[in-house]
């Protein structure tokens, strides 16, 4: 019996960790205000990044739905790249678009993102990645609220909310 809740114990906190994004490594590549490129091997990548950023930003997977961290988070502040820092999006721009996905119609500014085309799906989509380490943040649809009828479906993993004032800040 003793065995048996050992078992069940441990592969709770595996599952909590999993669904955290993996143990918390020291990463002196992430910076809020340094926005110089990073062109860094994936190796490094692995060595700084939690399991589950380094598996969303460096090899392009996806979260589940609707079991991500900031999929329905009212937090008022900015969203920055959980991989480099990188400033990505505003609270004010993030909207419910019903896919489980944080989702915004807009960047914070246009330079911060880079695009490019995704066969991945067996239709073309358009990739997201952060501009400062070329990480893997998510997809861009078109057919999000105006006036930019945008949706950047993004992966919380990949992302890092740093809160303002009465917004309590993740992590």
């Amino acid at each position: 019996m003793k065995t048996a809740c050992g078992f069940w114990l441990i592969g709770i906190f595996v599952l909590f960790i999993s669904c955290k994004g993996g143990v918390k490594k020291h990463n002196h590549y992430f910076s809020l205000t340094d926005t110089t490129e990073l062109r860094l091997p994936n190796s490094t990548w692995e060595e700084v990044l939690t399991d589950g950023v380094y598996t969303v930003t460096r090899e392009g997977s996806t979260e589940m739905p609707y079991t991500n961290e900031y999929w329905d988070f009212k937090g008022t502040g900015h969203y920055h790249c959980a991989a480099c820092g990188n400033l990505l999006f505003s609270s004010a721009h993030k909207y419910d678009s019903g896919t489980g996905w944080p989702s915004f119609w807009q960047p914070s500014e246009p330079n911060r993102l880079l695009f490019r085309k995704d066969f991945s799906e067996r239709e073309e989509r358009i990739e997201v990645r952060c501009r400062r380490c070329g990480g893997h943040l998510g997809h861009l649809f078109y057919d999000g609220p105006a006036p930019t009828r945008q949706r950047y479906c993004m992966n919380s993993l990949a992302l890092k909310f740093v809160g303002g004032k009465g917004s309590k800040p993740t992590k």
